[in-house]
């Protein structure tokens, strides 16, 4: 007679965020003993993680926090909701962003070689137990570390029984938090790659350029108004990628720019991640 009961099992399994088939059969070779399961499902996982290498990674997390004057954001996926969700999962990504703000990392690679706290671990160590015992692939996509004066942190969730899928951390120099906070939430919405059109390379507006142009031929555009119908349609294009060009989403007669210049704001810089984008 088995030593554990249905609510062992789910117990387990909440914590773990492991299937109920893997759990039941831990239990049972175990003979009941929970720590001794935990061992076996991170020993079963462990041999499981290099099966699970090319597995997609489409569900996740988005956290961030500020850290010593400045703040980092990171992506944490997973390949499906019902782990995302999971409280072990959010506590790995917890550890990450605790590990990954302490090391300033700018990048997965630098965060993934970082400290982990855990018994000497890196990150990229103590993910993968994680994952060994989660049975999932676990991945971290991007990490950003901003530094600045103040920050705005915009964390957004697209469903209410997950965390969130959208994370923006905007710096800036001002002191209209309320005025900063909405522009966060522009950021979500318009998803801005650049913060000016300064700061657009210009190989990619040159490319830009070199496509309105095409298409304005094929149009039939008169060639002595090329230059300014190509002109228009280039701004169009900074209009979508850099931030400060943008129509403000709470109000398109105003620009970002215009938005921020009023509330007494200067924008330094920003990073907006998206689950699985």
């Amino acid at each position: 007679m088995a030593n554990f009961t249905i609510a062992d099992i789910k117990a387990l399994r909440e914590q773990l965020g492991t299937g109920m088939v893997d759990t039941k059969k831990a239990l049972e070779e175990a003979d009941g003993d929970l720590e001794k399961a935990v061992e076996i499902l991170r020993l079963k996982g462990a041999k499981g993680n290099a099966k699970r290498a090319d597995r997609s990674t489409s569900e996740g997390l988005v956290a961030a926090k500020e850290h010593n004057g400045a703040v980092t954001i990171i992506e944490l996926n997973t390949e499906t909701d019902f782990v995302a969700k999971n409280e072990r999962f959010i506590a790995l990504a917890g550890k990450v962003l605790d590990a990954a703000a302490a090391a300033g990392a700018d990048s997965a690679e630098a965060a993934l070689a970082a400290p982990s706290g855990e018994a000497g671990q890196t990150v990229a160590e103590l993910i993968s137990d994680e994952a060994a015992i989660i049975g999932e692939k676990v991945e971290l996509r991007r990490v950003r570390t901003l530094s600045g004066d103040k920050f705005e942190i915009y964390l957004h969730k697209t469903s209410k029984d997950l965390p969130p899928q959208v994370g923006v951390v905007l710096a800036y120099t001002g002191d209209d938090a309320e005025t900063a906070r909405s522009l966060a939430q522009h950021i979500s919405f318009a998803n801005p790659t650049y913060l000016s059109r300064d700061e657009v390379p210009e190989a990619e507006v040159d490319k830009e350029r070199e496509i309105v142009t095409e298409i304005s031929r094929n149009e039939g555009k008169p060639e002595a108004a090329l230059p300014k119908i190509v002109e228009g349609r280039v701004n169009a294009f900074f209009k979508q990628v850099a931030l400060l060009d943008q129509d403000y989403a709470k109000d398109n007669k105003l620009s970002v720019a215009k938005v921020a210049a009023d509330a007494g704001l200067t924008l330094t810089g920003f990073a907006r991640f998206k689950v699985g984008a």
